[in-house]
């Protein structure tokens, strides 16, 4: 089964290029892993607090990706600089 998600993060106002910085360095080590589809970081033109994770992996994938070193550094950085976290998993089409 493929396991496709958006996770939005916005980040506290003077904060967005440390936001940057941390999804930013995820992107290379993610898309080495095996059982990824797609890894990619999005920041809103709109509003540049905006920061979206759009990733698609096999269920074994994305368990591992949540053991990495990598995830590990994130996941203990990004609260201080993040005001709202939310994730939307997807349905491929087609």
């Amino acid at each position: 089964m493929t396991i496709t998600k958006r996770v939005t993060f916005i980040a506290k106002e003077g904060c967005e290029d440390k936001m940057k910085e941390l999804l930013t360095a995820m992107v290379k080590p993610s898309k080495a892993e095996p059982g990824l589809f797609f890894y990619d970081i999005f920041q809103c033109t709109e509003n540049r607090r905006k920061f979206y994770a759009v990733e698609s992996w096999t269920e074994e994938g994305l368990a591992g990706h949540a053991k990495t070193e990598h995830y590990a550094i994130y996941k203990s950085s990004f609260e201080p600089f993040c005001e709202k976290k939310y994730t939307e998993h997807l349905e491929i089409l087609g």
